[in-house]
């Protein structure tokens, strides 16, 4: 099998494409871009090739019949994050053997092993089909259920819950920094065993065949934030606003307006009929009103990022909110909250405050035509896109059509995989870039 990749290395979260030579979509990866851009750019990438493989499950299941892919899904993602946890029990372990917990294993060490058995008997029912989990990446999966079962072990073994807290926090940044070396076949075969037993032969036969089909990716080009730290030639790399406009304007393609509000930087980008950027603006340096401002409230309030959009579309009034700076969301946050508005009203103004922000941007780039898409990582944010729906209409009449869906996210992905595909259609040389392995990070095998 033969594909394209393209890679949008964002702030916040890394998303990777996969496109076979015809241009459809064969898989998508996405994973939070830790402290480490090298290991979060070959994670997403490791996310795509994965979801390229059920692509191709699905069809070779839908001629032999037996289980469903989401079935084998589910009890995938189930292995994965079992030797996930592994992996992280591995770097508690490595850190309650430093210095600072001298005086403090004989208690803290049975407490953690305690907690993590526990995260592994929750975990089934995390990744059993229609499990309740609120996001995808492991920090978040596994901080909830860390801290849950933290905070039961803390109380019955009398243990400083900021203690057990803390050996989480130390251990993640260890786990998210360090290459992981897993064999997909290994994974799938287990989950194909936990589905349907040893006894399904034609089943497990499908199941090996799609794990032995070799994908040969034949070009890379790189985006995003972060590009300048991708492991690409300088030639594989396009700017955000090229990537976006275009990714944008293949999904919908009367898109003529696209507004990008991603982690540190909002980008308001006209394109033409074919998708050709022909104008834009963007914010200063400053990440007020991006998703990075919205990353410190959820910190303020003790809630995840994902839980913000949520929590505001239950607002009963909105709150009118002076600033927007990151540096500053603390003090007015907590001052809004001594003076007895609720959580959910000062919300919902903070998120009209930020959306304002972006419609001044596209008012200066040209404003908005018909149609118009919203892309980024805000775009996944439910209140954001109400908002702008709002300001759209009160300022550009109801008949704009607001291209808005939680997969936008991946439209600076998809515009680097189709500049590659263009690379590998006009036959110029094949640029690959050197991931991050972990044998070059050291990370286990």
């Amino acid at each position: 099998m033969k594909c394209v990749v393209g890679i949008d290395l964002g702030s916040t979260t890394t998303k990777a494409v996969l496109l076979d030579l015809d241009g459809h979509i064969l898989g998508r990866g996405i994973t939070n871009s830790r402290s480490n851009y090298e290991v979060a750019c070959a994670v997403a990438r490791e996310e795509a090739l994965t979801a390229t493989r059920f692509t191709t499950l699905e069809r070779e299941l839908a001629k032999t019949g037996g289980a469903s892919t989401a079935e084998i899904e589910a009890a995938f993602r189930l292995e994965l994050y079992l030797d996930q946890l592994a992996g992280l029990q591995a770097q508690i372990e490595r850190a309650l053997g430093m210095l600072t917990y001298v005086g403090q294993r004989a208690t803290l060490g049975p407490a953690a092993a305690a907690v993590l058995e526990a995260m592994r008997a929750e975990a089934p029912s995390l990744f059993a089909l229609g499990g309740e989990r609120k996001s995808d990446f492991f920090r978040d999966v596994a901080g909830a259920s860390f801290m849950a079962a933290a905070e039961r072990e803390a109380e019955l073994r009398r243990v400083p819950f900021e203690k057990l807290s803390g050996l989480f926090d130390r251990a993640i940044i260890d786990v998210e920094t360090t290459a992981q070396t897993r064999k997909f076949g290994d994974l799938l075969r287990r989950a194909a065993l936990r589905v349907a037993g040893s006894g399904d032969a034609a089943f497990l036969g499908s199941v090996d065949r799609v794990a032995a089909t070799p994908i040969e990716e034949l070009s890379f080009v790189g985006t995003g934030y972060g590009r300048q730290t991708l492991p690409f030639p300088k030639e594989a790399v396009r700017s955000e606003i090229l990537c976006h406009g275009r990714g944008a304007h293949r999904v919908f393609p009367g898109t003529r307006t696209v507004l990008d509000i991603g982690g540190q930087d909002t980008k308001a980008i006209q394109v033409d009929d074919h998708g050709v950027v022909t104008s834009f603006q963007m914010n200063d340096r400053c990440a007020a009103g991006c998703g990075r401002y919205l990353g410190y409230i959820a910190d303020e309030l003790g809630l995840g990022l994902h839980e913000l959009g949520p929590l505001a579309l239950g607002a009963k009034r909105v709150v009118k909110v002076n600033s927007t700076c990151t540096v500053f969301a603390g003090a007015e946050l907590r001052e809004r909250l001594s003076l007895g508005e609720r959580r959910e009203d000062i919300l919902a103004g903070l998120h009209r405050s930020i959306m304002l922000r972006a419609m001044s941007l596209l008012a200066r780039s040209g404003g908005i035509s018909d149609q118009f898409s919203f892309t980024g990582g805000v775009c996944k944010n439910a209140m954001a896109t109400k908002v702008l729906r709002q300001l759209v209409d009160e300022n550009y009449g109801e008949e704009i059509t607001l291209n808005a869906h939680p997969d936008s996210i991946y439209m600076g992905a998809l515009g680097a995989a189709l500049f590659a595909l263009d690379d590998v259609r006009a036959g110029r040389p094949a640029m690959l870039p050197t991931f991050a392995t972990a044998a070059t990070l050291g990370g286990a095998a």
